[in-house]
């Protein structure tokens, strides 16, 4: 699995390029600035990119322009968003169209070195990995009486924050102590509540409740 990797600490991007190659990733490519990420995602078309936000030349969104560019030119190139702090702009962008795994943590979570490679892992075979900060912002800006999350009960909100951070039934029922059963039910009545089509697959389903939310009238 070839991964791009942008970071621009030293330390950090080394230890991510230790922690990946040792868990069975080819790290096709590991650069510091947002032209050398722009070259290295059309020219070595990696499996998945892991990208810090902010990036030279301008400390800005640089990292994210490049992912959310190089997704135009490819789309669906899953994407992993490495963030210092929880910016809901940048979310958005990232989950904006909707295809191909992506994933946004803190990067707080990089030292958790299981969670990370899992995260990595998730985004890379199509999936999502929402860091749970994210999540529960994203979930507060649709909390108002008006907007069709306030119809959710409170178990059917935490089933909607766990499958958002990518996780699957079975894991959600595990989390609950209850049934796979019970949390298919909670699932079929989230969907109805917000108006989305049921869909048997996990990562659609999570990026179109996430879509919702965010865009959400």
């Amino acid at each position: 699995m070839r991964v791009v990797l942008a970071e621009d600490l030293f330390l950090l991007r080394d230890g991510l390029v230790r922690l990946l190659e040792a868990h069975g990733f080819e790290i096709a490519a590991a650069v510091e600035s947002g032209p050398e990420l722009a070259r290295a995602l059309a020219e070595l078309e990696p499996h998945v990119a892991v990208v810090d936000v902010r990036l030279p030349p301008t400390h800005t969104d640089e990292g994210l322009q490049c992912a959310l560019d190089a997704r135009r030119e490819r789309p669906g190139l899953p994407v992993l968003v490495l963030s210092q702090h929880v910016e809901q702009l940048y979310a958005r962008e990232l989950l904006a169209d909707g295809s191909g795994g992506v994933g946004y943590l803190l990067k707080d979570r990089v030292f958790d070195a299981e969670q990370f490679v899992d995260a990595v892992r998730r985004v890379a075979q199509g999936g999502t990995a929402m860091d749970p900060q994210v999540i529960q912002q994203l979930l507060a800006r649709r909390s108002g009486d008006d907007r069709p999350l306030a119809r959710l009960t409170p178990r059917e909100r935490e089933v909607l924050e766990l499958m958002a951070q990518g996780r699957t039934n079975a894991a959600i029922a595990a989390r609950l102590v209850v049934t796979e059963r019970a949390i298919a039910k909670h699932t079929a009545n989230i969907f109805a509540k917000l108006g989305l089509e049921v869909s048997d697959d996990d990562n659609r389903r999570v990026l179109a409740v996430l879509a919702y939310l965010d865009h959400g009238r």
